[in-house]
């Protein structure tokens, strides 16, 4: 299981720096066209808008794998011994849950129906159903971390019989 998140997270986090740094690209060719050209491009604002749904998408199911989200843990800091556990999976199946409905199963009913209706981007044409299929494939993502992430508390080596935080300690600054 452990591969398998590390080659996850390989992936999502190559993708995540790939498609900002287009994003970013995108953004700095609309301002030269723009302000320095005078001919502003018609596709970038488009091209850009719908890269940062992506980002944002597949940067949210990355930084779940990376145990980086946010998280309310007063109450994992409180309680003490196994419970600690048990709360931790609580709050991995109920967000599993949300990502399995809301994401994967809306995304793709989203995603389905903009692609029979023929919706369109404005600039490119392109189907509006592969913009919005960032939903339901960060929701896939999601649900892979949850049951990865349930395995590993659980697992003999995950020592967490405190409340002791698995979270991976901040970076120090310089």
């Amino acid at each position: 299981m452990k591969q398998a998140v590390r080659l996850v997270n390989a992936v999502l986090g190559t993708l995540t720096v790939l498609v900002f740094t287009i994003l970013v690209v995108c953004v700095v060719w609309q301002v030269v066209s723009r302000f320095i050209l005078g001919t502003p491009s018609t596709t970038t604002d488009e091209i850009a808008r719908f890269l940062f749904m992506w980002v944002a998408f597949v940067g949210a199911a990355y930084t779940l794998g990376l145990k980086r989200h946010l998280a309310i843990d007063i109450v994992t800091l409180i309680i003490d011994g196994p419970a600690v556990r048990y709360i931790r999976v609580a709050v991995l199946l109920i967000v599993a849950a949300f990502a399995g409905v809301v994401m994967v199963y809306g995304g793709l009913e989203l995603m389905f129906k903009t692609l029979e209706s023929g919706q369109m981007t404005p600039a490119l044409r392109l189907p509006m159903g592969y913009v919005y299929g960032a939903i339901p494939f960060s929701g896939a993502m999601m649900l892979f971390y949850c049951a990865a992430l349930i395995v590993e508390l659980f697992s003999p080596e995950s020592g967490e019989e405190s409340n002791e935080s698995s979270e991976p300690t901040p970076a120090k600054q310089d």
